[in-house]
């Protein structure tokens, strides 16, 4: 899969690209469709911050962090995605489980 990244005040080296690709396939275990996937990296004064939105066959992935290093924001964003599609991932599973306790019928104790 091809990532987007863009930077601001900075230059993106083979290996930052490799290693945000490496942690990106991270994400593959979802089996998610994961669609055009977008990373905006840019040097602040006091820290680096990472931005990524990827849209997805339901709700849009949208996360940011913010680190003194870069590959510790990296690791951050990608923890904060991974949250997001595990959320998605088991939506329905809470639904039903909601469901079936509100329709059940409760037994009396003789």
């Amino acid at each position: 899969m091809t990532l987007s990244i863009t930077s601001k005040q900075m230059d993106i080296t083979p290996a930052i690209r490799r290693y945000l690709e490496d942690k990106f396939s991270k994400l593959d275990k979802w089996r998610a469709l994961l669609i055009n996937p977008h990373f905006i990296l840019s040097k602040e004064p006091d820290g680096f911050i990472i931005d990524a939105t990827i849209a997805t066959k339901g709700t849009p992935l949208v996360a940011s962090a913010k680190h003194i290093d870069m590959y510790a924001a990296i690791n951050d964003l990608i923890g904060k995605l991974e949250k997001q599609l595990n959320k998605i991932q088991h939506k329905g599973e809470s639904r039903r489980a909601f469901d079936s306790i509100k329709g059940a019928v409760l037994e009396e104790q003789v």
